[in-house]
């Protein structure tokens, strides 16, 4: 189990983490004809609004309550009211997910409780399901905000279980799955015959595909009768730590449910695939199992440039355990990790011996100190992979100097195959020099030299 290290110091130099309304906002995306609204100031929404723009290069239809300085003091309520009735008049949607900012919650604002009033009171809100999460900024991460966002939906939107409808199963998906990711990991639930139920679905709202006609609400995701349906299932697959209590809500109202902290690697995907096996009564289909060989031969092609690879990791905390665990099952050393939130239990089980809970100032100091090889980290992290000239692997959020981050799949055994290439690819596209301290006994023989070449002379 990996130790804490929370950094003291009174400031960020190059910041890893993205807020947890953003993640709210995320999750909220997931839902068919959503649209997500942040209770806040205008500032709030318009820097989540440009991270999503810039990372899924998508139309974002990411609204706010404009809150100023006299609702500041005096409340929000009546924002959020004018808000939903705006929406409502304008874009039609079937679903409002709300999600708090640090000013509502350091004001000590009730919004659940004024949000239950408008609601009995405001009859003609009856065709638009309205949901609260309470997502302070300056709590948690994106992986957090996202985690409660689903189990507000859960809360709100999901009855107590009623006549167990055979095959379905809930699959809920982890903010560190992408678009792709999750349309892998549901493909393999459907091969077994059985029909999920996934939420949040971003891979059929985020994945970039364009429609017939305009909309000012999310294309696509997880259909509001669905999610009234998931308390009728045979069970529960949940994709990260971070949605165990959302696993736990489903089997508090009768549905089994078990955990998955990764799909990534192996011997990961070898447990979803026998849990499948287990829920189906079937053995694992023909094109599954001809995955896993592929896989195998991968791990073969591959472990020359993995073994004993020295890596850098920032990322949140259950990417980090599922992108971390498959180098570490190749041989590779995971020698300085930085996270974005201690409040999942998956921060202790990344596969280092130390993880900080900083920014990526403290993972640039660790990776040089601890000569990483290769940084695996968001975008942000460019600036640090140039200075010590490492290969960089983008992951995570945001990626916004590379197009296609919602194709990018790491999920399953096709995912895992495709991020060993990655990973290799990274390495055999560094050049190789030899040093003579590399020889010493300190150190490996033969590590990559990182620095530039000298200019020729003349």
């Amino acid at each position: 189990m990996a130790k804490l290290i929370h950094p003291r110091r009174a400031l960020s130099t190059n910041p890893l983490k993205t807020s947890a309304p953003l993640g709210a906002a995320m999750a909220y995306l997931g839902i068919e004809g959503a649209i997500p609204l942040f209770h806040g100031a205008q500032g709030c929404t318009a820097f989540a609004m440009v991270h999503l723009v810039r990372h899924f290069r998508e139309a974002i239809p990411l609204q706010t309550t404009a809150m100023n300085e006299i609702s500041a003091i005096l409340g929000g309520g009546e924002q959020i009211e004018e808000a939903i009735e705006t929406l409502r008049k304008r874009a039609k949607p079937k679903f409002i997910g709300i999600a708090s900012t640090a000013l509502v919650e350091t004001r000590g604002e009730d919004v659940a409780g004024e949000l239950r009033e408008m609601l009995l009171r405001r009859s003609d809100f009856a065709g638009t399901a309205v949901v609260y999460a309470a997502t302070p900024d300056f709590t948690g991460g994106l992986e957090d905000g996202w985690a409660r966002a689903v189990e507000a939906i859960i809360a709100a939107l999901v009855p107590e279980g009623g006549p167990v409808l055979p095959g379905q199963v809930n699959l809920l998906a982890g903010s560190h799955l992408t678009p792709a990711d999750v349309e892998e990991v549901a493909g393999m639930v459907r091969a077994f015959g059985l029909a999920p139920i996934v939420l949040p679905d971003i891979s059929a709202s985020l994945d970039g595909h364009l429609s017939e006609d305009w909309a000012g609400h999310s294309l696509g995701g997880t259909g509001l009768a669905d999610i009234a349906r998931m308390g009728r299932s045979v069970a529960t697959l949940a994709i990260g730590e971070a949605m165990r209590p959302a696993a736990e809500m489903l089997a508090a109202k009768g549905v089994p449910a078990e955990v998955f902290g990764s799909v990534t690697g192996l011997a990961e995907v070898d447990r979803f695939v026998a849990a499948l096996m287990r829920l189906s009564g079937r053995e694992a289909p023909a094109v599954l199992r001809r995955d896993r060989a592929r896989l195998a031969d991968t791990m073969l092609d591959t472990h020359f440039q993995t073994g004993g690879l020295r890596v850098a990791l920032g990322a949140e905390p259950d990417l980090a355990v599922s992108l971390g665990g498959a180098l570490v099952g190749m041989g590779a050393e995971i020698v300085a990790v930085v996270t974005t939130s201690g409040l999942s239990p998956a921060a202790e089980r990344i596969p280092a011996a130390e993880v900080i809970l900083g920014d990526l100032g403290d993972l640039e100091r660790g990776a040089e100190a601890a000569r990483a090889q290769i940084l695996l980290t968001h975008s942000h992290g460019r600036m640090m992979a140039e200075k010590l000239h490492l290969p960089h692997v983008r992951c995570g959020f945001p990626v916004f100097d590379r197009i296609g981050a919602q194709d990018v799949c790491r999920a399953g055994y096709r995912g895992t195959r495709a991020f060993l290439y990655e990973v290799a690819n990274a390495m055999l596209g560094q050049l190789h020099r030899p040093r003579p301290e590399d020889f010493g006994a300190s150190r490996p023989p033969m590590e990559f030299d990182h620095a530039p070449p000298p200019p020729a002379s003349h």
